[in-house]
């Protein structure tokens, strides 16, 4: 997408800049490449042919989609169809040069997708729907049948990875893995592998009170390992599961921060790992015959995704705070130039470390607009999940704060990952607490540097920081100037029985039990309870559409605010839980700088 240099403001140009995620590919056809890209104003997903040199748009989504792969043989382009942003529908396919659109997979009723994987002749989806999860697999193109069906979440192997799913059908097909939490945690979820063709059980693995994901099979035929990901040392560290013997081997290496796997070499010989610490990445080989790392070269930054080519070269998607994502590969080779303007440069992040009131060390990050120290108005831009955390990463968002004259901070609070099984599942069953204990113990140490003026302090966040923003108007209100809460929970009780299955899962395994089971941490962690305490002006944007955190429950809180007459915008958008138009998203900023600019003294009206 072109832009004329002056011709909107540099936060503007960031979010226009085009962006791609990283290439999939298939084993079948490791030439057709798929991948998801914003270039057309609306992230969309494209085909690149890579011996021809062609790149095209496959998908013109009203809503938009973020996902795409190629058939196993890379004659097809597959993609989750969405119609209105709730995130639920059915899976289609489309010839790779272009044509009409079917369906892909007879017999698979419309749901949540819970992933798809893919081997020679055969293909599993997982699918949800209010009566449950199940698994359905397709032989030779006929039409899928169900093999497995739960009432307690049932995903396929690697599924949040997304993209061509390794972790799924092992390289033959004979087997497939499938992450549950049928023993009632999905917080913790455990593994099972199972013979798709007929549904037995071939294998299983539990760690109790602890995690289990499966990344990816040995892409070596007949091969039955699985490599994992647990916690049995606190920090996710990568494994080894052998189908054919039903041995697991815990690779031990001595690095500090949590490791991941990312893929295999081709020949089976290394997997590739991601090394994560304090929120910045490193690659890293490790050779199975001598158990030796070598560094794979990067530069500093956030690493999203990582795989290794047939000739083993790795591709990967990098970004840093200060530079857009770029994908590239390990001699840092652009793979796939984006088309149109380059981003303007941004501010970089600085690491950042504080005690919370019970002497834990907190880790996050700043961002201050000059080096001149402040005191400037402060943003605590709080991160979503609960499990998720705040790295390195390209925000064009936080940027666009940081323009207007915003210091923003972020908090990796207890409940984040990237810190141990300690620290992220600090939350269970207290929920709403230490969150904002971390917070406010950040607010308060960039005080003390001298970076935040306390007078101008702004609370903002996402989905679960739009949550925690809300609590803390309500529950802190003499902190804080205003606020913007975007997508958030704003009544958790009236919102659960909208939510996804997916979600209402995590939420009982998060809670301890649905809401109407845990009715004193409800009183005292729902923010709806505390709406009548807010002070401060409100901005709340709320999806039409979303299974996350529903409209519903959103405007329920809005209601209660507008009882009592209390100043608040609120932004409602037509899709779902985010905006995948650039137009819409610009939309959404330039009202929100326009809010601060009324509230908050000191921010550039001009940056908008």
């Amino acid at each position: 997408m072109s832009l004329e240099k002056g011709a909107a403001p540099v936060w503007e140009q960031r979010y226009r800049a085009s962006i791609s995620f990283l290439p999939e590919w298939s084993p079948g056809s490791p030439d057709r490449c798929v991948y998801a890209s914003n270039e057309s104003g609306v992230w969309q997903v494209h085909a690149w042919d890579r011996f021809a040199g062609d790149r095209r748009q496959v998908t013109n989504s009203l809503v938009g989609l973020i996902d795409g792969v190629p058939t196993y043989d890379g004659d097809g382009i597959l993609w989750f169809e969405d119609e209105t942003g709730a995130e639920s529908g059915r899976w289609l396919v489309q010839p790779f040069g272009g044509g009409k659109a079917r369906a892909f997979l007879e017999g698979v009723p419309h749901g949540w997708s819970e992933g798809l994987t893919q081997a020679p002749g055969i293909v599993a989806a997982g699918i949800s729907d209010r009566d449950g999860f199940g698994v359905h697999v397709s032989l030779d193109g006929g039409r899928a049948r169900e093999v497995h069906r739960s009432s307690q979440s049932v995903r396929i192997g690697s599924v949040d990875q997304h993209g061509f799913l390794r972790g799924g059908l092992s390289a033959d097909g004979s087997l497939l893995c499938l992450e549950h939490a049928e023993h009632g945690d999905l917080i913790h979820p455990a593994l099972r592998v199972i013979e798709p063709r007929s549904g037995a059980t071939a294998g299983e693995q539990l760690d109790p009170d602890m995690s289990l994901l499966a990344k990816c099979w040995s892409p070596v035929p007949g091969d039955q390992r699985l490599a994992l990901e647990h916690e049995r040392e606190g920090e996710t560290r990568p494994g080894i599961w052998d189908l054919a013997s039903g041995e697991r081997r815990d690779l031990q290496l001595e690095l500090v921060g949590e490791v991941r796997v990312e893929d295999w070499w081709p020949d089976g010989s290394a997997l590739l790992l991601k090394n994560l610490v304090e929120g910045r990445h490193r690659l890293l080989r490790f050779e199975f015959r001598s158990g030796e790392l070598q560094a794979v070269p990067t530069e500093p930054g956030v690493i999203w995704k990582a795989r290794v080519r047939p000739g083993g070269r790795v591709w990967f998607l990098h970004e840093q705070a200060n530079r857009q994502r770029r994908v590239v590969d390990d001699t840092d080779a652009e793979v796939l130039p984006p088309r149109g303007d380059p981003s303007p440069a941004a501010r970089p992040y600085q690491s950042w470390h504080f005690p919370n009131p019970h002497g834990q060390r907190v880790h996050g990050f700043f961002v201050t607009p000059d080096d001149r120290g402040g005191p400037f108005p402060v943003m605590m831009f709080v991160h979503g999940g609960p499990t998720w955390l705040d790295t390195d990463s390209w925000q064009p968002e936080v940027q666009a704060y940081v323009d207007a004259g915003f210091a923003v901070g972020l908090v990796n609070y207890r409940g984040s990952t990237g810190y141990g099984r300690d620290w992220r599942d600090s939350l269970i069953a207290n929920i709403g607490g230490p969150e904002l204990e971390d917070v406010n113990a950040g607010l308060r140490d960039l005080v003390e540097r001298g970076i935040a003026d306390p007078a101008r302090a702004v609370i903002a966040g996402y989905s679960w920081g739009g949550y925690v923003t809300l609590l803390e108007l309500g529950k802190h209100p003499d902190l804080w100037s205003c606020g913007v809460a975007g997508v958030p929970v704003g009544d958790y009780e009236a919102g659960y029985e909208e939510l996804s299955p997916l979600l209402q899962a995590y939420d009982r395994a998060l809670l301890g039990g649905a809401p109407s089971d845990v009715p004193e941490l409800m009183r005292d962690r729902n923010p709806i309870n505390f709406a009548d305490d807010v002070r401060a002006p409100l901005f709340i944007t709320i999806g039409q559409n979303d299974s996350r955190c529903p409209y519903r429950q959103a405007m329920l809180y809005v209601e209660k605010l507008a009882a009592r007459g209390h100043p608040h915008e609120v932004y409602v958008f037509p899709t779902g839980h985010a905006p995948f138009d650039v137009d819409e998203k610009v939309r959404q900023i330039r009202r929100i700088l326009e809010f601060l600019g009324r509230h908050v003294p000191g921010v550039r009206a001009a940056a908008v």
